[in-house]
């Protein structure tokens, strides 16, 4: 038994981070994740408990974001109309402070797990990676793990902090603020840059100045599996672990690696999720005490999103989840799918009811990610000595 609390970090204002009614990042997930929470009883548990979020400042946005970008977020903030960037972000009023209420989050999130009130801490509204100093980007307006990272070396004095991304997408956001920075370890899954947004997150970005080294990208092919996945993860953060000594471990949860995601092609299956947050629970407390501060990403099936990041919950708190949903989760599910003109999926059971269709393909990609693995590694290796 591992053990220790941990905070939910949510504020039913992250609901106004809305980016239209047709856009695919949709708050409702949300909403999803928690009622399913509670209907297995999850809120109910003597370790988990629920911590209201807070407002970021606009100093503590600039620990990562120009002045310049910031008085540009308002402009497009007050016009209401507009974009961030060439199209995936668009503007809408009330997005300044909306966005400081995601970051808020995040940031009441490492303070819990500071300051002893919370041994790991979990705001699904972060994971906001693609943002960087003077741009939005990819539905990001702020990048709260970013922000998170160096406020975390500014107040508490943290020397190493190693930030895992999980996204289907690279965390181009948070690579490029640590870029030249050997104090925070970046370290990237996703989809290879050659056929998805935002086309980064190569072996050979390996960071630069005293940084060399300290950046490091895992990109994999379409279709990668659960097996294969699996394979990568533990080949990678288990040794940079124990290399790097992080003080605090960080982790993107974007879980749009799930193979019923509509905007990406992995092939993920639920008890990826599991396995991940299995292995990083216990690198976690074999190396930093316990220190975990988790973020939500992509995920832009809502039903799938939600039981994801519940499933990895369960894991934090070593709780078996039940094989069925509630009826009342299908219930809401099943409305909040139809309202939005999407088709309901795997309703009934926390895990998938069906798989992904793999036959032939398998045993290429898995040699892909293999290659992809020894790759990365003799290529970092060159830089820095953490494999």
């Amino acid at each position: 038994m591992l053990g220790g609390k941990v905070a939910l970090v949510y504020s039913d204002e992250y609901l106004k981070y809305f980016l239209g009614p047709e856009h695919p990042l949709r708050p409702q997930r949300l909403i999803l994740m928690l009622e399913l929470m509670k209907g297995i009883g999850l809120l109910d548990h003597s370790d988990l408990y629920i911590a209201d979020a807070r407002m970021a400042s606009e100093e503590e946005l600039k620990l990562v974001h120009s002045e310049s970008y910031l008085q540009r977020v308002k402009r497009l903030d007050e016009k209401g109309v507009g974009y961030l960037d060439y199209g995936d972000t668009p503007a809408f009023r009330g997005m300044f402070s909306a966005a400081s209420m995601l970051v808020g989050g995040s940031l009441r999130a490492a303070e819990l797990v500071m300051e002893g009130e919370a041994i790991h801490a979990f705001n699904p509204g972060g994971g906001l990676h693609h943002a960087a100093r003077d741009r939005g980007a990819g539905f990001c307006v702020f990048n709260d793990v970013a922000i998170t990272a160096r406020y975390l070396q500014k107040r508490y004095g943290l020397k190493r902090i190693m930030i895992v991304d999980i996204d289907c997408h690279h965390g181009d956001g948070t690579q490029e603020t640590f870029y030249s920075d050997p104090s925070v370890l970046t370290v990237s899954f996703h989809e290879d840059g050659r056929f998805l947004y935002p086309g980064t997150g190569f072996i050979d970005e390996v960071g630069e100045g005293e940084g060399k080294g300290y950046c490091v990208n895992v990109p994999l092919p379409p279709l990668t599996f659960t097996e294969a996945y699996l394979y990568a993860y533990n080949e990678v953060v288990p040794p940079l672990v124990k290399s790097y000594e992080p003080d605090i471990i960080m982790q993107q949860c974007g879980v749009d690696t799930h193979f019923g995601d509509p905007l990406t092609t992995e092939a993920l299956t639920m008890d990826c999720y599991e396995k991940i947050m299995e292995t990083l629970h216990y690198l976690a407390h074999e190396a930093t005490d316990g220190k975990l501060i988790l973020f939500g990403g992509g995920g832009y099936e809502i039903g799938s999103t939600a039981k994801a990041w519940t499933l990895m919950v369960c894991k934090l708190l070593e709780v078996k989840p039940p094989e069925y949903t509630p009826p009342s989760w299908r219930e809401l599910y099943t409305k909040m799918a139809l309202e939005l003109g999407d088709v309901p999926k795997h309703i009934d059971t926390m895990y998938d009811q069906e798989k992904p269709p793999l036959t032939y393909e398998r045993k290429r990609i898995f040699a892909v990610v293999k290659e992809t693995v020894k790759e990365l590694k003799e290529t970092v290796s060159k830089y820095a000595p953490l494999f």
